[in-house]
């Protein structure tokens, strides 16, 4: 029988026994005691496999699952031989975004160590206009024809707002937020560098910084959160002391999309990488904006259906409050830092600006974020806007559809979508015509 994702999570991180632990992962799982998480029957012994979105997410979330004694791994990086296999395991009808997790996943599976009686997979999921919503029925079907129906495969949904154990959920979206931070950092710094390779070094030296303490147990979350911070200004700091070349005038391009192809480097042909070499700033949509989303559209779901004032409701609203709460004080010690690229504080900062273009009411998923954070960019300044989406991508068909009147009714701020599937395109000519058009742009805000 198939269980809801609060059963499965409830029976994954379950308190049990630690008879037949090893005496070191007894010993880390006593330390984090106060978690009030075990690992379950289903996950002992196990490996679980992250698939590789955002390389902040994916490393600091396989932390999380360290941090409560369960093994936890990222896919490897995505190249040639991703597509390779990935076009071995799909028919051509799915999106490229499966194409690249489902190669990723299948050289996990052909590597000589891989054992499949000590692995289990995650992966998020969501129901509505997608073809997200197919990804862990395909995997099951995989599995199944791969003669390894007995893999668990981890999973939380959006109709829920992402909801999971308290404690998980928890640490979680704090790594969540730490990832968005420092890929922020990265973005703002890198365009600047003295010395190039600088700003990646550190990048990937915080990244392991940071998941460090995410691992290290903790008597509370108060305690957890206490030391991310003080970790994230360490990280801070260090950022700070970057050389940088001086008087650096850049063109500051917002970047939106499909939320997988934005933040995997290899899906969108390192375009953030090209706009940086051809002058550009990115200021790219973090994933803690679709946590967000999925939380007001849970909480909205629940006053449609007469459940306002239910115990579900307020469940809802507490997670949305401490998430809130959390992420405010881990980017407290960055106001100077991203002072005019301050991310929005809540969902309807974004939703209220596509409401005349798609309503979130009425256009579900990350076609109404695409509207709404157009316009947020081009309020905070933004010279030109980017959209990241695969080919076919249906959010991303009916986002274009709509860019046109947008730019025309915010001082015709150049909006361009870019779609990836695998194939070759030139990308530095298309977007040395789009940052010409958005030098143009800034020289005309400039004049009037």
């Amino acid at each position: 029988m198939r269980l809801n994702n609060r059963l499965l999570f409830k029976r994954l991180f379950a308190v049990q026994s630690n008879a037949g632990d090893s005496s070191a992962v007894a010993k880390k799982r006593r330390s984090a005691s106060n978690l009030n998480h075990l690992v379950g029957p289903d996950l002992a012994g196990k490996k679980v496999y992250i698939p590789q979105m955002s390389i902040e997410a994916s490393a600091l979330f396989a932390s999380v699952f360290r941090s409560m004694g369960v093994d936890a791994e990222v896919y490897p990086e995505s190249d040639g031989e991703t597509l390779r296999l990935g076009k071995k395991l799909t028919s051509g009808d799915e999106c490229y975004p499966q194409l690249i997790t489902l190669g990723n996943f299948y050289k996990i599976v052909e590597d000589k160590n891989f054992d499949p009686a000590r692995s289990a997979f995650f992966i998020a999921a969501a129901g509505g206009p997608c073809r997200f919503g197919q990804y862990v029925p395909y995997m099951k079907k995989v599995f199944r024809d791969m003669e390894h129906p007995e893999i668990p495969i981890l999973t939380l949904d959006s109709e829920s707002g992402y909801t999971a154990s308290n404690d998980f959920q928890r640490i979680a979206w704090c790594a969540i937020v730490s990832g968005d931070i420092i890929r922020k950092l990265l973005l703002k710094t890198r365009p600047y560098e003295e010395n190039a390779g600088d700003t990646d070094a550190l990048h990937r030296d915080s990244l392991r910084m940071i998941g460090e303490i995410i691992e290290r147990p903790a008597k509370s979350n108060k305690e957890k959160i206490k030391a991310l911070q003080e970790g994230l200004v360490s990280v801070r700091d260090r950022f700070r002391q970057i050389p940088r070349k001086q008087n650096e005038d850049k063109l500051l391009i917002g970047v939106i999309g499909e939320i997988f192809c934005r933040l995997e480097d290899f899906s969108n042909n390192n375009l953030i990488r090209a706009v940086e070499k051809l002058g550009g700033e990115v200021w790219m949509s973090n994933i803690s904006e679709w946590v967000h989303y999925t939380n007001f559209m849970h909480n909205y779901k629940l006053k449609t259906t007469n459940q306002s004032f239910s115990k579900e409701m307020l469940k809802s609203k507490i997670k949305s409050t401490i998430q809130h709460s959390d992420e405010l004080k881990l980017y407290a010690p960055f106001k100077e830092d991203f002072k005019g690229r301050e991310e929005a504080e809540h969902s309807w900062d974004i939703l209220k600006r596509g409401l005349n273009y798609l309503p979130y009411y009425g256009a579900l998923g990350e076609m109404s974020l695409n509207a709404g954070t157009s316009i947020y960019y081009h309020d905070k300044g933004a010279d030109g806007i980017i959209d990241i989406s695969p080919f076919t991508c249906m959010n991303g068909i009916i986002s274009e559809a709509i860019y046109p009147n947008i730019s025309k009714d915010h001082n015709n701020i150049p909006i361009r979508i870019f779609y990836f599937d695998g194939t070759e395109t030139d990308l530095d000519r298309d977007l040395s015509i789009f940052l010409d058009l958005a030098r143009t742009y800034k020289r005309k805000k400039k004049s009037g």
